[in-house]
C-alpha cells in the first residue's frame, strides 16, 4: 500500500465545476474506522449530480463522488473486519460529503460496512450497487404488503434506469407479470429480454391525469419517477394493491387526491436505501446473492470503464442516456 492513490475529484473552476483524475493522499481521507481498497464502483444519478456541483447532494468541494464501493479491508480500528475481508459500502454519506468510491481508497465508519455475501465478488456487487439494493427493497416492500404473482400485473416506471431495469428483472425472476413503463421505444427488445411481459409508453402512463381514479390494473408498482407517473400509477392500482415509491426523476410533486387510498385501500410505500439500518441492507443483499440472483444480470451492464473514462458518463446519465448499469473498475 502506498500513501498516494488515484481518485476523481470535482472542484469549482471559474463559474462552474470540473472533474479530473488526481493523486490524493491517505491523510486526505476523512476520519473513520475502516480503510478499504476499492476495487469496483458504479455510476448512479446522484454521482453525476455531485460531479456537476449540485450542493443539494454535496455541500463542500473539492470532493470525490461515488456512492457505491466494493473492495477489501486494509485496516479496521474496531477489529470488526480482518485485513483482506471482501466488503461493500452503499449509501449513508459515502460519495455525498464523505470521499466516495471514485477513489482507490475510502475510509468510513464500521457501521457503514457489510461483508460481501458469499456468491458475490466485488464486480457483481457493484453491478447491483445502490440501484439493485433499492430495487430489492422495493420488491421486499411489495411482498411484505401481500402482493403476489397471482394478483396480476406489476408496473415498473422508469424501466430503463438503474433501479427500474433491475426491478423489472428481479420481479420477472420471482414470477411476476411485469409491465415496463418507459418513454424509450428503442429499449423494448432489451426490456423484454430482462423479463417484461408488456410495455407501456409515457403517453399511456400519463393518460387520464386529470381524473381522481382510473380503471384498476396494477397489483403493485415500483415507481422511480414521482410526479404524474406516480400519481397515475396509484390511481390505476387495484383494490388492496401497493405502490413502492423510491425516485423523483420526473418530479417531486404528487398531484393526487385521497380517493385511491380510501376507496381502493391502496398503500403508498416510501422506500429509501441510503439510511436503512445495516441489518436491513444485509438481509436484502443476502437474498440478492442467493434466491434473488437474477439470471440475466449481465444484461444489465451497459458499460465498464476506468476512472479516467468515467467523466463523460456523467452528462450521459443526467440526460437519461444510460440503459442499465455502468461499472467502474478500480482494481
Amino acid at each position: 500500500m502506498t500513501d498516494t492513490f488515484n481518485a476523481l475529484q470535482t472542484a469549482e473552476e471559474g463559474d462552474g465545476f470540473a472533474t479530473r483524475l488526481v493523486q490524493r493522499s491517505l491523510d486526505d481521507l476523512p476520519p473513520g474506522d475502516v480503510l478499504i481498497r476499492v476495487q469496483w464502483s458504479s455510476l448512479n444519478y446522484k454521482d453525476a449530480l455531485s460531479a456537476s456541483g449540485n450542493r443539494g447532494v454535496t455541500r463542500n468541494y473539492p470532493h470525490t463522488p461515488g456512492i457505491d464501493a466494493a473492495g477489501v479491508v486494509v485496516t479496521d480500528s474496531t477489529d470488526t473486519f480482518a485485513e483482506g475481508t471482501p466488503v461493500l459500502v452503499t449509501g449513508y454519506d459515502l460519495g455525498m460529503n464523505t470521499a466516495g468510491g471514485y477513489g482507490e481508497y475510502i475510509r468510513v465508519p464500521a457501521g457503514w460496512v457489510l461483508k460481501l455475501p458469499g456468491g458475490l465478488d466485488a464486480r457483481v456487487a457493484m453491478l447491483h450497487g445502490t440501484a439493485g439494493l433499492t430495487a430489492g427493497l422495493c420488491v421486499q416492500a411489495l411482498l411484505d404488503a401481500g402482493v403476489t404473482p397471482a394478483d396480476g400485473e406489476v408496473l415498473v416506471t422508469g424501466a430503463t434506469g438503474g433501479v427500474g431495469s433491475f426491478a423489472v428483472a428481479l420481479l420477472a425472476h420471482l414470477g411476476f407479470q411485469v409491465v415496463a413503463g418507459s418513454g424509450k421505444a428503442e429499449a423494448a427488445d432489451w426490456l423484454t429480454q430482462l423479463g417484461a411481459t408488456a410495455l407501456i409508453d409515457r403517453e399511456a402512463m400519463l393518460a387520464g391525469a386529470s381524473k381522481p381514479v382510473l380503471k384498476p390494473r396494477w397489483a403493485g408498482v415500483v415507481d422511480t419517477l414521482g410526479g404524474e407517473p406516480l400519481a397515475n400509477a396509484v390511481k390505476s392500482t387495484s383494490y388492496g394493491g401497493a405502490v413502492a415509491c423510491c425516485g423523483l426523476a420526473a418530479s417531486t410533486d404528487l398531484p393526487l387526491t385521497v380517493f385511491p387510498f380510501i376507496l381502493r385501500n391502496v398503500r403508498l410505500l416510501g422506500v429509501d436505501s441510503v439510511e436503512q439500518p445495516l441489518a436491513t441492507k444485509a438481509a436484502v443483499w443476502e437474498r440478492l446473492a442467493t434466491d434473488w440472483r437474477i439470471p440475466v444480470l449481465e444484461s444489465l451492464c451497459a458499460a465498464e470503464t476506468d476512472l479516467a473514462g468515467l467523466v463523460p458518463w456523467f452528462d450521459t446519465i443526467l440526460q437519461g442516456g444510460v440503459r442499465g448499469r455502468v461499472l467502474v473498475n478500480l482494481a
